[in-house]
Order: structure tokens, then sequence, then C-alpha cells
């Protein structure tokens, strides 16, 4: 199974009183969100699942793919690595899994795929860590399939 973990571009930071899930994309966010969803579009294989927080800065970030989205509550920013595991039907799931969402929880869950120390793995905004699973002499195994920033397209 392949799982695509891409965190949310660049928004703005909330105003006095502005609920969080309602804050919007930079400008610089909107190119972001729109140069990863065109590489996106070239990787992604056919049947892809798309899934994605309801927060509007996640809801923005995938509307570049011009693919069917399913908006799911487990995956806003108070989610947690079950909530997305189990969402994403990781690791036996038939079909891809494209995930769009936050830190940290997308962080926690790379660096708990990994195996990393602490926890933790810093996700830079409009990125995309491209995980599969697999299974070798009995073990599965986690392989990095890809990372990729919009700042390198």
């Amino acid at each position: 199974m392949d799982l695509i973990l891409w965190r949310h571009a660049e928004a703005f930071e909330a105003l006095e009183g502005q609920d969080d899930l309602s804050r919007t994309l930079t400008p610089k966010g909107e190119k972001q969100a729109l140069r990863m969803s065109q590489w996106l579009d070239r990787q992604l294989p056919e049947g892809v699942r798309v899934m994605s927080s309801p927060a509007v800065r996640c809801e923005q970030t995938v509307k570049h793919l011009g693919r069917k989205v399913k908006y799911k509550s487990e995956l806003l920013p108070d989610g947690s690595l079950d909530d997305l595991f189990l969402t994403a039907g990781w690791p036996d799931s038939k079909m891809s899994v494209l995930i769009a969402g936050h830190q940290p929880v997308l962080g926690r869950a790379i660096a708990y795929l990994l195996g990393l120390p602490g926890g933790d793995c810093s996700v830079r905004k409009g990125s995309v860590w491209w995980l599969r699973s697999r299974v070798r002499e009995g073990v599965t195994q986690t392989v990095v399939v890809c990372v990729q920033t919009p700042e390198l397209l």
C-alpha cells in the first residue's frame, strides 16, 4: 500500500477570535498547492483515494488536484495517529491513499512508520511524504518512495 501524506500549504495565522479551521491559504500557499498538485497529478496511480481534513486550508490545498476528495473529521488538527491510520486503511488497503492534513500528526505518523527516535518528524508546509508498506521475509517494512517540497518544483 502507498500512503501519501500531504501537509497543507502555507496559511494565514488566525486572527483574534477566528476559528482555526477557517484559516485560508496565503498567496504563497496557493502557489505551493498548485505546484504540488500539478506534480502529484503526474505521479499518482490511477484509483488513488484522496482524503482531507475539512479545515479550509486543507480543502484549498487539494482542490487543484481536480479529483474526488472525501473530507474526514478524523483528519482535523486534533486527530490521532490511530485516526489517521484507520482512515487510510494502513497498511492493509489494496488502494493507494493520499491524505491532506496537519502537523503534528503527519510528522508523528512518519516518525512512527520509520522508527525515528523522539516520535516526531518535521514536515514542511505544502510538502509530500510518499511511503509504501511492503513485506520482506515475513516482516512488514515501510519504505520512503519520495519526499517532495513545493520549493523544489
